[in-house]
């Protein structure tokens, strides 16, 4: 924990600026997905299947950038 905190620090203000905006830009597809998968009057008429199957993409789409965004601060 104390490394990660040390390497945040010695990033440029653009490195930070671009490791918020990829924390956020996850939490808004984690976030999109489930609302996806658990929104009971989803307002496009899709089939529940099809629903849940997108929502699982995003959250796993959400999961590849988290990945990602864990790699490229341990650089």
């Amino acid at each position: 924990m104390n490394n990660i905190l040390n390497n945040i620090k010695k990033k440029s203000l653009r490195e930070r600026f671009l490791l918020v905006l990829g924390i956020l830009f996850f939490l808004l597809y984690l976030v999109l997905g489930l609302f996806i998968i658990f929104m009971k009057n989803f307002p496009l008429a899709m089939q529940p299947i099809y629903r849940i199957a997108f929502g699982v993409l995003l959250i796993a789409y959400a999961s590849f950038r988290f990945f990602r965004i864990i790699n490229d601060n341990n650089d």
